[in-house]
């Protein structure tokens, strides 16, 4: 299985230590080594990185991991391969437009028979059966919707139905953004934990590195972190049940 990771916050905030302890797992701690991907949101627009090498072992993944991109939104992926062979195109998160707004899609989980859903404008490039399903999910969101809905919370009601339409193909965990807003659907494992004043000090379950966000951060801080599993030891993590839905803004727990 893969393993997913996300970021929503209040103020451009850098992932370098929580993405330093994913790095780890891909190949190290963790059997999740045939690839990994990052997307950081800065404005309208995405800086990603993908490699489809083992991230522990990937002179990309130390950048990331050294260079402090700071951003809003972020969604990362390291993958286990089970739909789909190891190579650039079939390596998470995946990119598309919509609204004039760029969407990312990173999916943890195996489909069966997602393939035999009809699509629309929205191709894959790759094989796997996540990108046909991000590829559905965003064609059914624009069929439905040709303008973005007035009431944010009609979308995110089509949004919760169409994931839970895929969650019973199989395993669907699943991060998802437009930049403003960071979805997150649960279907086996999921957790996540907002951090905000007075900051405390975290410390890695994978890496033996520890920060003090006390002295990283401002009182107005909010940061919130979605992972497949803890990455952290001493803190303590939300976990989500199965068929769970939620949305995050500026790190605030918004649904």
């Amino acid at each position: 299985m893969c393993e997913l990771l996300g970021m929503s916050a209040n103020v451009p905030t850098d992932i370098c230590f929580s993405f330093t302890g994913l790095m780890e797992r891909g190949g190290k701690t963790g059997p999740h080594a045939d690839g990994w991907g990052i997307v950081f949101y800065e404005g309208a627009a995405v800086r990603e990185f993908r490699d489809p090498t083992p991230s522990c072992h990937s002179e990309i993944a130390q950048l990331v991991s050294q260079y402090p991109i700071k951003s809003c939104n972020v969604i990362s992926h390291i993958r286990q391969a089970n739909s789909g062979r190891i190579c650039l195109e079939n390596t998470h998160p995946f990119v598309r437009e919509l609204w004039g707004r760029q969407w990312t899609f990173a999916h943890n989980g195996q489909l069966k028979g997602v393939k035999k859903l009809p699509l629309g404008c929205y191709q894959p490039v790759g094989t796997t059966d996540s990108e046909h399903a991000f590829c559905w999910l965003l064609g059914e969101i624009r069929s439905r919707f040709p303008k973005p809905p007035k009431r944010q919370q009609t979308l995110w009601r089509e949004i919760k139905r169409l994931c839970d339409q895929l969650g019973a193909m199989g395993v669907f965990n699943m991060l998802f953004s437009d930049a403003r807003q960071l979805y997150c659907y649960c279907s086996t494992k999921l957790c996540w934990i907002t951090r905000k004043a007075p900051f405390t000090e975290a410390v890695l379950r994978d890496a033996e590195l520890s920060v003090d966000f006390s002295h990283e951060t401002t009182p107005d801080d909010i940061v919130t972190v979605i992972a497949t599993s803890p990455l952290t030891e001493n803190e303590q993590w939300k976990q989500m049940n199965k068929g769970e839905f939620r949305v995050f803004r500026d790190g605030i727990l918004l649904q």
